[in-house]
């Protein structure tokens, strides 16, 4: 399937990446949303814009629930665009009222072993979850195990490897989308997931 069938499939229909912190989310996310000519979001950054100070500043400030709290509201207002591909935090997950949102597009996990992560997050300085000289391993494995269950919840789960470039995910990811789209045939109004 070319991206522009893909893109006539979509109907433009929202893409939602989740996943870990240092998972590639806006990485994969902008080449993707260049790949279906749709436009790219970051709830992170859009949170920064809205606050004018860095997230670490907004946790050290207000505290972890003004943050998700934020989160939400940056949530519920993308939710409402069209054709968009959407990389989130990696906490959204967390609050059960996110999902109404979410689960209006497709919902893709970027799943990538914490070793990696741990690697990819080595210098950034800029994860308030991982601050506090706290042993980034085991911090990212214990954020894993918490939020594993709600990530499960995605349509598609991607499974990326270490040596996995973003152009390769984003192609796996073009192939892996088509699966878990209804047959074009089956609604011309809505394009809702298979159950």
């Amino acid at each position: 399937m070319t991206d522009a069938e893909l893109e006539q499939r979509l109907k433009g229909i929202n893409l939602y990446l989740i996943g870990m912190m240092g998972a590639g989310k806006s990485t994969v996310g902008h080449l993707l949303a260049q790949r279906l000519q749709y436009r790219f979001f970051d709830t992170d950054i859009l949170i920064e814009r809205v606050k004018q100070q860095p997230i670490t500043e907004i946790f050290q400030q207000e505290g972890e629930a003004s943050f998700r709290a934020l989160e939400t509201q940056v949530l519920a207002e993308l939710s409402v665009y069209t054709r968009s591909v959407i990389a989130t935090g990696g906490g959204i997950v967390l609050a059960r009222h996110n999902w109404s949102y979410l689960q209006q597009g497709v919902v893709i996990w970027l799943d990538v072993p914490v070793s990696e992560l741990a690697q990819r997050l080595q210098a950034d300085t800029t994860r308030p979850l991982l601050a506090n000289g706290t042993d980034p391993i085991a911090r990212l494995r214990t954020l894993l195990e918490q939020r594993s269950h709600l990530y499960a919840q995605a349509d598609l789960r991607v499974a990326v490897a270490p040596a996995a470039t973003p152009d390769a995910i984003v192609a796996q990811l073009l192939a892996d989308i088509p699966r878990v789209l209804k047959p074009a045939s089956a609604s011309k109004r809505s394009p809702a997931l298979e159950e």
